[in-house]
């Protein structure tokens, strides 16, 4: 991979997209931010995948995203970064009408509705996903303000109609 170092235009807009998504991110894994209101932290969390979304347009990143993908990361680790990451980022900003993380929801006839897109390209690749037998992904995240290793599990769903996955 080739490195390219970024020019003036491109620091002052990655300064700012970084600031934010690292202000969100530590705010979203402090251990308060489970006190806060439902809405603040839909909020919160549907501004950290849009701001995310957005550092993906940025080129090097991209082609970093293309080269896991390929084989220079575990598999699904693009599929984390881009695909589910996306998803969650178009779901929560062409659905606007959840007011809590409770509340989202998607089937085939809502990701349907007006157009065939992104939504439904990754609800039908995901239920291929399988990691013995199951489609379920287990993660791990370093924070480390808190010095430790936080791990989590992404169940893809086993089929892709008009059921509700949550």
């Amino acid at each position: 991979m080739e490195e390219k170092l970024p020019s003036e235009q491109e620091l002052e807009v990655l300064n700012l997209f970084y600031n934010r998504f690292y202000d969100l991110y530590d705010e979203i894994t402090d251990d308060s931010f489970l006190n806060e209101d439902p809405k603040l932290r839909f909020f919160k969390l549907r501004e950290a995948f849009s701001v995310y979304k957005e550092l993906l347009n940025y080129e090097p990143l991209k082609n970093y995203i293309v080269w896991m993908k390929k084989g220079g990361r575990p598999p699904l680790e693009g599929v984390i970064a881009d695909g589910l990451f996306s998803f969650i980022r178009n779901l929560l900003l062409h659905f606007p009408v959840f007011d809590s993380w409770n509340e989202v929801y998607i089937n085939k006839n809502l990701a349907t509705w007006h157009k065939v897109g992104q939504i439904d390209k990754f609800l039908k690749k995901c239920t291929q996903i399988k990691i013995d037998g199951k489609g379920a992904l287990h993660y791990r995240i370093w924070e480390s303000k808190k010095k430790k290793m936080t791990y989590f599990t992404v169940n893809f769903p086993e089929k892709y109609d008009n059921s509700n996955i949550i």
